[in-house]
């Protein structure tokens, strides 16, 4: 069966193991169907995820021009300490920077490699900890909007690492790690704004199950659609949003958002 169209980070579905999607504007696919069999991904262009236009993309499935101008691409986005909807600050577009930034947001202990800080809205648990591969999360505080998580884990950063080791992640070199005796260690370094919400926080670990036959014995290369546009290979295994194949390639579908491609199974 053949498949065309943009590509955008793949939808999931919680549960055991996890469920993970290819959507297409007018088709989708099941990619736990795919395990085992053969696929070929074709590269057939881009087309920017914010205009629509044929452009190169330049970062996160945007062109250079939306990149640069798109509230969806702030910097906030990947530095939530910078966020000011809450104050009635814009950044690019208030309207939707408030939407996005004055909800509840959380701040988590993860295990994808060694153990991470990071934030997430709440309406993204636990996506956001399947999009990283992680193999245990918890919730350390629920705060009401993402300037007071940005600042949490800009606290946390000076004693944890925000930063996945994405290679031992795909091998499935994960440390046994007491998530929940971290977070009760982690409460002492709460910033004094933040710490009220520790208390009011419901303590839960999350355990994370991929659809893998086969983890690879070591990686071989990550898969670059400008460079190697036509790709064939014996889909494994998919942790994070990386499709593993039987050789050791790797694909990170996230990095290829505004790619267009045709796959064939």
């Amino acid at each position: 069966m053949q498949y065309e169209g943009v590509l955008t980070k793949m939808q999931t579905e919680a549960g055991s193991p996890i469920q993970y999607y290819l959507v297409f504007e007018n088709s989708f696919l099941n990619v736990n169907q795919l395990l085992g069999k053969d696929l070929e991904i074709n590269f057939m262009g881009f087309q920017c995820l914010n205009c629509g236009k044929k452009k190169k993309i330049y970062r996160q499935g945007f062109c250079y021009d939306c990149f640069y101008s798109s509230a969806a691409a702030g910097d906030w986005i990947m530095r939530p300490e910078l966020s000011t909807a809450h104050l009635g600050i814009a950044d690019r577009d208030l309207e939707y920077e408030t939407r996005v930034q004055v909800q509840p947001h959380i701040v988590y202990l993860a295990a994808s490699s060694d153990m991470k800080v990071g934030v997430t809205r709440k309406t993204q648990v636990p996506t956001r900890w399947i999009d990283q591969g992680a193999s245990w999360a918890t919730p350390l505080v629920e705060v009401p909007n993402r300037y007071l998580a940005g600042i949490t884990e800009v606290a946390l950063k000076d004693h944890f690492s925000d930063k996945i080791n994405w290679k031992k992640m795909l091998l499935n070199e994960v440390n046994e790690i007491d998530l929940i005796a971290r977070r009760n260690e982690v409460r002492s370094l709460l910033p004094a704004e933040v710490a009220p919400y520790f208390e009011s926080t419901q303590e839960k670990l999350y355990t994370l199950d991929y659809p893998v036959l086969q983890y690879p014995q070591k990686l071989g290369s990550s898969l670059n659609l400008s460079k190697t546009p036509i790709f064939n290979g014996k889909l494994m295994g998919v942790k994070g949003q990386y499709l593993l194949f039987e050789d050791g390639t790797v694909f990170n579908v996230r990095s290829y958002e505004g790619f267009v491609v045709q796959i064939n199974v």
